[in-house]
């Protein structure tokens, strides 16, 4: 349960990273026309009226799924109800892996191509968390609600669409709901996807935003850390002299400070913060333990790992330095634990998926705005695999809190946003 409760400091909302860092941006003609044509396409049309019809069961989808608790580690159950759903919308085979990913395989035409689609299965709250979804006029209040169960109900939504209007694609397409995206879940589903040797993935696709506008392109890495500092601890008068954990983390804190402050003034944005620290048992006790949670982030790869090498030496120097002044008793040790490692990467504007998307965004009217966050998409963008993070639509907020709310305010677009960049991404047979 200790994991469960960190997971609240360890988190990022891609939305409003894309706020802050959007570019708007304009899709080149030749995508804009490749969408129009496949827009017009009357099984298209149909699949887009087959959603506004399915408007209802999505929503009554999306409360059934809400009020199944889903912490990281904890997400077996709303796993199976995801499974179910997917199986009674039609389905050519589907699984459950290794950590827990629910995927459903639908079959192209065969050009040996997957486009990958998912939302994440996780919330960050709690298992005991009430998350049962209470409406007001035309809101809906829960945990969860939108971050992310309700891009599960538009996996769902878009299957039944596709399979209704008898829509073909060139390519296979897996549908998913991953684990583990949450906090101290880590990625951990989507990196057993394209973990070398499991799914051969082409392009992916998360649904893990806000406003179907923005678009996230770009991959925000960040490596956190538990750094425990342990010693012999003992009374405050009695066993004075003895080593004490929080003085050399707090030496270890400074020399961090320091030498991190100088390296990241030069080159791509990189950022660090001591979030967490605890330890000790009282006032008049030396404390025996002392730990610190340490997050670091960075759009390169290179200007992550150098922080992070930082971090470990100024740790390392600060205990050594500190340990040499200890005249009486056991010296104080350390622990490194790693508590998370999200990879970073950037995309290039012009990878036909991001065109695609772009333009299907301004085929609903809206202007594209392309922008960086920390969701699924980090770990194919690290890998040069094509992939974006798009919105779930309708209107929200208070994500990653108990009074977290949604509103269906023109939610059904949002759905045929998202089937419009599948079919486009996976090519639609003539």
């Amino acid at each position: 349960m200790k994991k469960i409760f960190l997971i609240s400091f360890f988190l990022i909302s891609a939305l409003s990273l894309s706020a802050q860092n959007g570019k708007a941006v304009s899709a080149q003609s030749i995508y804009k026309v490749q969408i129009d044509k496949i827009s017009s396409d009357k099984r298209i049309q149909m699949a887009f009226n087959i959603i506004q019809q399915l408007d209802p069961a999505t929503m009554k989808e999306l409360i059934e799924l809400t009020e199944i608790p889903a912490p990281p580690f904890m997400e077996q159950k709303r796993a199976e109800k995801f499974r179910q759903m997917l199986q009674n919308a039609g389905i050519d085979s589907i699984w459950t892996d290794e950590v827990g990913n629910i995927l459903a395989l639908r079959k192209g035409k065969g050009n040996g191509k997957t486009v990958l689609i998912e939302g994440h299965l996780d919330t960050v709250f709690p298992l005991d968390t009430d998350v049962k979804v209470k409406m007001k006029g035309d809101t809906l209040f829960a945990p969860g609600i939108a971050d992310d169960t309700r891009a599960l109900s538009v996996v769902i939504t878009v299957v039944k669409a596709m399979n209704q209007a008898k829509i073909s694609t060139e390519s296979d397409i897996l549908f998913a709901g991953t684990v583990g995206e949450e906090g101290l879940g880590d990625l951990r589903g989507i990196k057993h996807i394209f973990k070398s040797g499991n799914q051969k993935i082409d392009s992916h696709i998360a649904l893990d935003g806000g406003d179907i506008s923005g678009l996230v392109t770009n991959g925000l890495g960040s490596v956190r850390y538990k750094i425990i500092f342990n010693g012999p601890g003992g009374h405050s008068w009695g066993a004075f002299g003895l080593a004490n954990p929080h003085h050399a983390m707090g030496k270890a804190i400074d020399y961090f400070n320091t030498a991190a402050g100088k390296f990241v003034e030069e080159g791509p944005k990189t950022t660090y913060n001591v979030g967490r620290i605890g330890g000790g048992t009282s006032v008049n006790s030396i404390p025996f333990e002392t730990w610190m949670e340490v997050d670091m982030r960075s759009l390169s790869p290179e200007k992550l790992k150098g922080i992070e090498q930082i971090l470990l030496k100024q740790v390392n120097k600060a205990l050594d330095e500190y340990n040499s002044g200890i005249k009486t008793g056991a010296k104080l040790t350390v622990q490194f634990e790693k508590i998370g490692e999200r990879p970073s990467g950037v995309q290039s504007a012009e990878l036909p998926l991001i065109q695609r998307a772009m333009a299907a965004i301004e085929y609903f009217k809206l202007r594209p705005s392309l922008g960086t966050g920390s969701t699924n998409s980090n770990t194919p963008i690290s890998l040069g695999i094509p992939s974006i993070t798009i919105g779930r639509g309708g209107k929200g907020g208070n994500a990653h809190s108990l009074d977290e709310w949604w509103i269906n305010e023109n939610g059904a677009e949002a759905i045929k946003f998202a089937l419009l960049i599948l079919i486009a991404e996976a090519g639609l047979v003539q």
